[in-house]
């Protein structure tokens, strides 16, 4: 991807379903001088999204679509067009998008999945790792695929699954090095 300078910041919209917690992180990056990118469009698929604070609280423009409804995908491309978002950051967005929406964004979709990939693809990743008796989990930040969680991975972290773990406390753990690895590897993805 061609490097940004200064004002050029490369614009960003990050996907959200939930909390926000990745995207506060990816806002706070985004205010650094070292930052490539500039968050300019929140979206999520739920009114509900604690998420959606942090755009009013960060003053950005923030959408709420609806997935149910057909065609919604080419609504958002034109947001997306609109807003002239050349990056899109999935942070815990929980619907799985088109080959057509990813194609047309081909290269410039990220996604943080709370696994070491290929290990753990979709949902319960923490519940399944301790179930396979697995030492280490942890999370990675990948290009988004046509294959759920199968994009070419940029960076991954690792993090000690300890006998006393169980799915909640080893969600808080990964939680806080994803807040760590989705900068890091927007800073990789930008020096390529």
């Amino acid at each position: 991807m061609a490097q940004s300078t200064g004002l050029n910041k490369v614009r960003t919209a990050i996907f959200i379903s939930g909390k926000g917690s990745n995207l506060k992180s990816i806002i706070k990056f985004s205010k650094l001088k070292k930052s490539p990118i500039s968050v300019n469009l929140i979206i999520s698929d739920n009114t509900k999204s604690k998420g959606l604070e942090y755009g009013k609280a960060f003053k950005i423009k923030k959408k709420i679509f609806n997935f149910k409804k057909k065609c919604i995908e080419k609504k958002i491309i034109n947001e997306l067009k609109k807003n002239k978002i050349n990056l899109i950051c999935l942070a815990g967005f929980m619907k799985i998008l088109s080959n057509f929406f990813i194609k047309s964004f081909k290269g410039k979709i990220l996604n943080i999945h709370p696994s070491l990939l290929p290990k753990f693809k979709g949902l319960n990743t923490h519940q399944r790792a301790i179930e396979n008796n697995e030492k280490y989990s942890g999370c990675t930040v990948h290009f988004v695929s046509s294959k759920l969680d199968s994009g070419k991975i940029i960076l991954q972290k690792k993090v000690k699954i300890n006998k006393k773990d169980n799915a909640k406390t080893l969600a808080k753990k990964i939680l806080i090095q994803e807040h760590k690895l989705y900068p890091r590897a927007i800073l990789k993805v930008f020096s390529l």
